[in-house]
């Protein structure tokens, strides 16, 4: 038997050490990409409009499978109408990736828009609450955002996306570097 615990933890903690070393490597990635789709937005646009297509393309594909699974003719058939929208639409925003952008910029500002919408409702719904003046502030600059992003449509479809992807980027790759740093930590702290 182990007379030390330290001794028995040796094998899992250089496991955790090499998946936290992983892990920072990975969120190093999350924030180049962040940057770099900060920088050039009209390039990580088109990368999110293939990604899209890309990603319809496989779901016509899990239509497609689901369709041939049993449940009747009715089944089938609605699976295959899905897949055959599935896959226009993929094809589509592979074959014309600029015009899939305006279409997702369009998209995202109408989702926006409707956020900074539920945003102020919510803000009317809880005013005597504390705090609830940010919900308010939260609305108003979500729809000044959404706003910008509809009314300069469709020349916003060359910055909107690659920028708010970008920033989203840099925020996961910010989170999982401290993460994976305070885990390196506990882990010295565990091993000594």
């Amino acid at each position: 038997m182990t007379t030390n615990v330290a001794q028995g933890l040796r094998g899992p903690l250089g496991t955790a050490k090499k998946i936290t070393g992983w892990y920072i490597a990975a969120a190093l990635l999350f924030i180049f990409l962040g940057m770099f789709a900060i920088v050039e937005p009209g390039v990580a646009s088109i990368g999110v409009a293939l990604l899209v297509g890309w990603l319809l393309i496989f779901g016509a594909v899990g239509h497609i499978i689901a369709a041939f699974k049993g449940g009747g003719a009715k089944q089938v058939i609605f699976q295959a109408l899905i897949a055959m929208l599935y896959l226009i639409g993929g094809f589509y925003f592979l074959g014309h990736p600029l015009l899939g952008v305006g279409a997702l910029t369009l998209l995202l500002a109408a989702i926006i828009l409707a956020e900074g919408v539920l945003e102020i409702i919510s803000y009317f719904r809880m005013r005597k609450e504390g705090a609830s003046g940010w919900v308010l502030l939260n609305g108003i600059v979500t729809l000044l955002l959404g706003g910008l992003i509809w009314f300069h449509w469709p020349s916003s479809s060359v910055w909107a996306i690659g920028i708010l992807v970008g920033v989203n980027l840099l925020m996961t790759g910010f989170t999982r570097l401290m993460f994976g740093l305070a885990m390196r930590k506990l882990i010295g702290r565990v091993s000594s």
